[in-house]
């Protein structure tokens, strides 16, 4: 039991085992799959943060007053007091309508804004569409047709079917520095005046992002650590079931088929996989059975043979010995001696005979079948059946016009066996042998009846194994070799058909013969 407990412990932790295997794959699973999860977030949230970094730099241009633009020449109008423009963490430019740029504000580490391209303004100028500009005032302000006061173009101020789903805002890389660059229009009295780019380092956004990932990254590790640590154990309950079913098959051998796999355990796949352990070992068991059975019958087979076989060489061999001795040379002595050896010599050749063609019917057997009518065949031999019958009561009942398929001569055999078998086991006087043949929907049925001593219920079983004898002692009372019902058989199931027999002691038996009807 402890070596056992062992080997298992140490299958837990083969590299090859089931355990491992499962465990490190689920885990490579779920490791490619946060990793996955980490780069879609990342990339997702660097586009969240960028967006709303931009919307905040947007809201506090557009929250500068309008003062502070005039004093800047947007408004020809002159403030004294000059309020400083100032935001935190960016950077502020002033570019006119013919691509003028003027610094307002540095951005942090006293850099200045970065610059672009003229075109570059020019073409984000002349994409403000002239209906979204400030137009008349219907519904407030000072009442109708004032305008709105100039300003800032905002969100607001766009159609509600054409406006973006935030503001527009550009990644530069300015003199090794990468920024994020938003162009937010300068709108007076209905007329653009310019733009005003607010710019910002990236470089905080991507500490942000970054510690956002190790963050993530960190969770994620524990979180496998955790998933190590859970499913370890859980993963042995589960597989508790196909180790029952490990310790099982080694408990069963050759000599114990009779162990079984349990099917119950709660999995369906080892429940499926038991079940067909099972019948296999069913299968593996009445193969064994039917071999050991095999094995029987050969061996009582060849014991058989060999005493029948043995019994009329010895008859023979004793009566040349008689001969040898001087009965040669008396006549009725060598009469009978010759007489007896003969008929031994019959019944070895009829024995040999059977014995043949019992090898050859458990071969494949090739019978010339032919339709025609079996009622027929037994009219033919009533003469015949009669003649053997001598004494006894015969009788006949037979159905006209039954038609199947049978091979004539092998019928005629079958036919002969069971009679000659009736014979030998009624009185001569008081016997009564019964032939019967009708036909129905299920077939041709064959009958022959007789009111002998009947056989015993445990021989009933044996009476078409070869050479079996209900009489043990091998008397011969009733002669045969006890080859003839098992010919009888083979050739009914050389034919397709079925035998059975009832029979009950003192009551006489009947044999069934079931042959498939042509219509």
């Amino acid at each position: 039991m402890n070596q056992n407990k062992s080997t298992r412990f140490k299958s837990f932790f083969a590299p090859n085992s089931l355990r491992i295997q499962l465990l490190s794959r689920s885990l490579l699973i779920l490791a490619v799959l946060l990793m996955l999860i980490g780069l879609l977030q990342y990339i997702f949230m660097r586009e969240v943060i960028y967006r709303n970094k931009a919307v905040s730099l947007q809201t506090q241009v557009t929250s500068i007053p309008r003062k502070v633009w005039q004093y800047h020449g947007v408004s020809p109008e002159n403030d004294p007091e000059h309020p400083p423009i100032f935001i935190p963490e960016a950077g502020l430019a002033f570019i006119d309508m013919e691509g003028n740029y003027s610094i307002l504000s540095t951005g942090p580490g006293s850099s200045k804004p970065p610059r672009l391209a003229a075109e570059e303004y020019l073409a984000e100028l002349s994409k403000i569409p002239r209906d979204e500009l400030p137009r008349i005032n219907d519904a407030g302000g000072n009442g109708p047709g004032s305008i709105e006061p100039p300003g800032l173009i905002t969100p607001e101020h766009l159609d509600e079917r054409e406006k973006n789903p935030g503001p527009s805002y550009k990644i530069i890389d300015a003199g090794g520095v990468e920024q994020l660059l938003v162009l937010q229009p300068v709108i007076d009295h209905g007329q653009v005046f310019g733009l005003i780019q607010a710019s910002t380092l990236t470089s905080p956004l991507k500490e942000l992002l970054i510690r956002q990932l190790l963050t993530f990254l960190f969770l994620s590790l524990i979180a496998m650590l955790i998933g190590l640590l859970g499913f370890s154990p859980i993963l042995k309950r589960t597989l508790v079931p196909l180790f029952n079913m490990v310790d099982t098959a080694e408990q069963i051998d050759a000599g114990n088929l009779a162990k079984r796999f349990p099917t119950r355990q709660g999995q369906m796949e080892i429940d499926r996989l038991a079940e067909s352990f099972n019948r296999m070992l069913e299968r593996l068991g009445a193969s064994f059975a039917a071999e050991r059975e095999t094995k029987e019958q050969m061996r009582r087979f060849i014991a058989d043979a060999s005493h029948e076989l043995r019994t009329p060489l010895t008859s023979i061999h004793g009566f040349l010995e008689v001969l040898l001795r001087g009965a040669a040379n008396q006549p009725d002595q060598l009469h009978k001696s010759l007489k007896s050896m003969h008929g031994e010599s019959e019944r070895l050749n009829k024995l040999v005979h059977d014995l043949l063609l019992l090898a050859k019917l458990d071969r494949t057997p090739r019978l010339e079948l032919a339709e025609g009518m079996l009622d027929a065949v037994i009219r033919d031999m009533e003469p015949q059946l009669r003649i053997l019958a001598g004494n006894r009561r015969f009788d006949l009942q037979i159905e006209p016009n039954v038609k199947c398929q049978y091979d004539s001569d092998k019928m005629k055999q079958v036919i002969l066996n069971l009679f000659y078998n009736a014979v030998q086991h009624t009185d001569p006087e008081k016997g009564h042998i019964h032939i019967s043949l009708c036909g129905g929907n299920n077939g041709v049925e064959l009958s022959v009846q007789d009111n002998g001593p009947g056989i015993g219920a445990a021989h009933l079983p044996h009476v078409f194994d070869r050479f079996y004898r209900s009489d043990s002692s091998r008397t011969r009372k009733y002669g045969g070799s006890g080859l003839g019902l098992a010919i009888t058989k083979s050739i009914v199931n050389a034919h397709g058909g079925t035998i059975s027999v009832e029979s009950r002691e003192g009551e006489g038996c009947a044999f069934h013969i079931r042959l498939q009807r042509i219509i």
